[in-house]
């Protein structure tokens, strides 16, 4: 086993009979934050031998609030079928593309790229309508992702003659719409810690009164509120 450094995926697995060389893409998430804020934006090109999963790891410290850290779940899904699901659900011409990388073959192994881009439509309604006619000139499948260099032609002169924004939130793990990812989702908020189901302390912590915070974090904590000048004396 390798860690693959500044490159995709995290860590692979070497061998002289192990062929095609497969790897662990490793994404952490802490479900008292507000979504799963980690990428994924490797192309589908990238998967072609499907050798690649995706390992998701849910984890919170283990008195919910401070301690050390404790893996509440983890979900393991094929990368490939990560990089489709993120493409069929973000790909929508001519108001949203995705692109695939140049060719950068020829480079170097740490300047080549792989990573595909959203681009959200910035047009005019008039824009909009001559843009929609040129996809509808691409034939019965022109809206269907293909990551063909043939296709990303027809992309391209889309983002060549209208305007176009790049998407900051692109390829967040949370907006994917994978099922594998969505089942996860629901099974680690389901999850009871505590007393209470991650859901139910997320909605608490960022929701709740201060009274209401107070009184769970001593009931099941232990934490009380203490005057800080009577500590100090």
């Amino acid at each position: 086993m390798e860690t693959a450094g500044p490159g995709f995926p995290d860590t692979i697995f070497v061998g002289p009979t192990i062929s095609p060389t497969p790897g662990f893409e490793i994404k952490a998430w802490f479900p008292l934050a507000t979504e799963i804020t980690a990428r994924f934006k490797d192309s589908q090109n990238h998967f072609k031998e499907d050798q690649t999963n995706v390992c998701m790891l849910a984890w919170l410290p283990d008195q919910l609030i401070f301690g050390e850290p404790k893996i509440i779940d983890v979900c393991i899904v094929s990368g490939r079928s990560v990089a489709e699901s993120r493409d069929n659900h973000y790909h929508n011409p001519p108001d949203y593309l995705v692109l695939e990388p140049e060719d950068t073959t020829a480079r170097t192994r740490n300047l080549q790229q792989t990573n595909t881009n959203g681009y959200k439509w910035q047009g005019t309604s008039a824009q909009f309508e001559k843009a929609r006619k040129l996809v509808a000139s691409w034939g019965a499948d022109g809206r269907k992702y293909k990551p063909t260099t043939e296709y990303q032609v027809f992309l391209r002169q889309l983002i060549n003659r209208f305007p176009y924004r790049l998407d900051t939130n692109f390829a967040k793990m949370d907006r994917i719409v994978h099922p594998g990812i969505e089942e996860f989702k629901r099974r680690v908020c389901g999850t009871t810690l505590h007393g209470l189901t991650i859901a139910e302390w997320s909605r608490l912590l960022f929701l709740g009164t201060d009274d209401a915070i107070r009184q769970a974090l001593e009931q099941r904590f232990g934490i009380r509120e203490e005057d800080i000048g009577e500590i100090l004396e």
